[in-house]
């Protein structure tokens, strides 16, 4: 898979997508990510790309020319690609978005600065909006390299196991089940007993009564859209009268 990003900071993704496992998947050519900076479809003495906005105000808008015709180039190479707009005002990403894009053929990331963009980019050059979080960064950049990360892992063999990606948070509309290792016993906290057991009914049972548990405490809200089984309706009832 194709990962297309246009920022005016390509050095930026240097660093973060070519380690731990995105940066061993695009060794093993899993995945491509292709930085392209915007200045290079802007016109003009100094390669402009912002500029004030109508009717006043603060800050500067992001112009839609070059964007235009950077899309427009890339869409040359990808047809099929998916164009992503990072934007405070966008859909909150979640993790079934992530699981959606991976199928795609290719995804444009379009990372702004400034006050945003013009409208009319939204309106005419966007397949979808997407923000990671109710709050302000100072560009799309840190957004597009959370998406790729989140996106990757569903690509096949990027992660050593394809029952990683289904166990995460998430995944199943509920939050991952607390996870021990050895030692036994740390600073007098012992791994519960059932883990140790080798009965794995029993603990399959007590990871998805943690997955209730940690969710209702955590992130109620989450239970009022997953599909629960009536056991877990059940389970979920009696943890509440605890």
């Amino acid at each position: 898979m194709i990962f297309d990003v246009l920022t005016l900071f390509p050095d930026m993704f240097a660093s973060p997508l070519h380690e731990s496992i995105i940066g061993k998947a695009i060794k093993q050519q899993l995945l491509q990510v292709r930085t392209h900076n915007l200045r290079d479809w802007a016109s003009g003495k100094h390669l402009t790309t912002d500029d004030s906005p109508y009717g006043g105000g603060d800050g500067m808008v992001m112009k839609p020319e070059p964007v235009a015709h950077a899309i427009t180039a890339l869409k040359q190479q990808a047809p099929a690609a998916k164009v992503l707009l990072m934007t405070p005002q966008g859909v909150p990403f979640k993790q079934h978005h992530a699981k959606e894009l991976a199928t795609e053929p290719g995804l444009i990331f379009i990372c702004g600065r400034y006050a945003g963009f013009d409208e009319r980019t939204r309106q005419s050059l966007i397949d979808a909006e997407f923000s990671i979080g109710d709050f302000v960064l100072t560009g799309g950049e840190l957004p597009a390299m959370v998406m790729i990360d989140a996106i990757a892992r569903h690509l096949s063999g990027v992660l050593g196991s394809s029952d990683s990606v289904n166990a995460d948070s998430f995944s199943d509309g509920l939050l991952e089940c607390p996870q021990y290792t050895r030692p036994a016993v740390f600073d007098g906290m012992a791994v519960p007993e059932v883990l140790l057991s080798g009965d794995h009914g029993k603990i399959a049972n007590w990871r998805r009564e943690q997955q209730l548990l940690r969710t209702l405490q955590r992130r109620p809200e989450l239970l009022e859209t997953v599909a629960l089984s009536e056991d877990d309706k059940k389970t979920l009832e009696r943890l509440r009268q605890k």
